[in-house]
């Protein structure tokens, strides 16, 4: 055999030794399975990877940086001045705009937790604006009754993952994932057991993950999985959060028989920037504008809120944003307006930059002209069910972020506590985890995923029209003000849809375009099940039909 034949011989096998690596599924094994890469899911990476007990895999479905997180523009809630502020006052501001059904100790948990994680924040680069002084820059927002907002500027969640992402990709025990999407997590179904959601013991052995590159669905199998996947915006026409806010995290534990509470309580923002160019996400307009004195008016000048409550334009989320909805229906508008134009130039942009700039690239100058704004899909108060140390349901999975659900907003979001929960919870998750995963090992049974069948241009098409479809049911039928009658209506569109979808989905390759359109619908499904088996009108759950608040006394 001459050189020449020698060598291409050797160059053939080696590219098909490489094409079946790639066409072939994978397994993976990590101690920490973190599906998520909001504040949530990279801080809990991070107090674990501190404690070198094993290698962390982060999930990410689109690239690190992209979260709800990088949306939060107002800023985190604690109490650091204590001169003015203390933890019982903002238990009480919680539990109030919670309408009272907050659970106490998660309540508790969280703002007493505050401070320490704030202190972490900081610790990992974080930037928070200060004073001359070096004491912090407070802000008030709606419902709170003390300035204990900590900002950077009006983009206190990109300073955040900013801040996270630096230690996480300098930290050797992590690992990120980028452009993978968890598809489901593994349990005793996947090893041909019947699993109901009257299981007593259900365990997580890690998720199934597709893999971009290969097309493949891989087996990742860990000690430990977090839950860190955001909320679920992008189920409406309109929302504040980025397209990837599906639901997946919350989908995926349902679909496993996890326990998924108080999903009726869906916070729509009263105020994102009206621009029908930009509907996912819209640009939100930082609670912290009305703060600031932003007062709320009709086109004309008028003032409006009050007529609704004796907070004005402070008043919490929920109120402001049924108010704006009664107005925008009462006067045909589609949009109504913040007004700063009373406030001093050269302070509203310095404290609010980034808006400043953004309604000025559309042709509004935020100091001379009012800002048009409408409510729109914003934060998930339910979620998946956790206990005080962020674990599910389902042994070895945990929680955090606006996928559980803590107890701590109850009826409705006190504004900037998300930010909040997210660091507390991950810490307590943290802790819990390093404590017990020793106990744990990985299940080396678990089967591949089978992953056959093809995808066609018209079915891509028609999965593209369902999450249309999809939008358009959840925010005509079950938004800021609902019926009996319009829920009935959403559960019958998206059970059809559903049971499309589940037959397309049994016989088509997995893309993340299915993926999600599955969750959609499971979420959808969760909200509209969850609104019509709460017989009243509390907190963001507002229905024509118990129009009487729960709270209110019979008179």
């Amino acid at each position: 055999m001459s050189n020449k034949v020698f060598f291409l011989f050797v160059e053939r096998n080696i590219y098909l030794i490489f094409a079946c690596q790639i066409l072939r599924k994978m397994t993976h094994k990590y101690d920490f399975l973190v599906i998520g890469s909001g504040v949530a899911g990279m801080s809990y990476a991070l107090k674990v990877a501190e404690a070198n007990k094993g290698r962390i895999a982060i999930i990410c479905k689109t690239t690190l940086e992209e979260a709800n997180t990088t949306k939060a523009q107002g800023g985190i809630a604690a109490v650091t001045n204590l001169l003015v502020d203390n933890f019982e006052k903002h238990i009480e501001d919680t539990m109030i705009a919670g309408d009272w059904i907050s659970d106490p100790e998660a309540v508790r948990q969280v703002v007493t937790g505050g401070p320490d994680c704030i202190k972490a924040l900081v610790e990992w680069g974080v930037n928070f604006d200060k004073k001359e002084d070096g004491s912090f820059d407070l802000h008030r927002e709606g419902g709170h009754s003390e300035f204990r907002i900590l900002h950077h500027a009006d983009d206190t969640g990109a300073e955040i993952q900013r801040g996270l992402m630096e230690a996480v990709r300098n930290h050797p025990n992590i690992d990120v994932l980028e452009h993978h999407f968890a598809v489901e997590i593994i349990t005793q179904h996947h090893l041909g057991i019947r699993v109901t959601r009257r299981t007593p013991d259900i365990v997580c052995y890690g998720a199934y993950v597709l893999n971009p590159k290969t097309g493949k669905i891989d087996t990742y199998l860990s000690k430990v999985t977090l839950m860190a996947t955001g909320g679920t915006g992008a189920i409406y026409a309109t929302t504040s959060n980025p397209n990837i806010a599906t639901g997946d995290g919350i989908a995926m534990v349902y679909r496993a028989k996890g326990k998924v509470q108080d999903m009726e309580f869906v916070q729509f923002h009263p105020t994102v920037l009206y621009n029908p160019a930009e509907t996912h996400p819209a640009y939100l307009i930082t609670e912290a504008m009305r703060g600031y004195g932003g007062i709320l008016r009709l086109p004309n000048g008028e003032e409006f809120m009050q007529k609704y409550d004796e907070r004005l334009s402070l008043a919490p989320r929920d109120i402001v944003a049924r108010a704006i909805d009664n107005e925008m229906k009462i006067h045909a508008l589609d949009h109504v307006c913040l007004d700063v134009t009373h406030k001093d130039a050269e302070e509203t942009k310095h404290h609010f930059p980034n808006i400043y700039a953004k309604c000025l690239s559309i042709g509004i100058d935020i100091t001379k002209e009012y800002i048009p704004v409408a409510p729109s899909a914003h934060y998930m108060c339910g979620g998946i069910k956790v206990d005080l140390d962020g674990q599910s349901s389902i042994r070895r999975l945990y929680a955090v972020g606006e996928c559980s659900c803590t107890g701590l907003h109850g009826g409705n979001r006190l504004a900037s506590n998300s930010l909040l929960e997210a660091v507390v919870y991950a810490d307590a998750a943290a802790k819990h985890s390093l404590e017990v995963i020793d106990q744990y090992d990985f299940n080396t049974k678990v089967p591949e995923w089978n992953d056959e069948g093809t995808m066609t241009n018209e079915e891509k098409v028609l999965i593209a029209q369902d999450i249309k479809e999809v939008g358009q049911i959840m925010s005509t039928y079950v938004g800021i003000v609902r019926s009996d009658l319009r829920l009935h209506r959403a559960w019958e569109r998206l059970d059809l849809l559903f049971e499309e979808t589940e037959h397309l989905f049994k016989r088509v390759k997995p893309t993340k375009e299915i993926c999600e359109l599955r969750n959609m619908i499971n979420v959808g499904y969760l909200i509209t099940r969850q609104a019509l088996e709460r017989k009243e009108s509390r907190g963001l759950h507002y229905t024509v039909d118990y129009a009487k608040h729960a709270l209110d006394k019979k008179k």
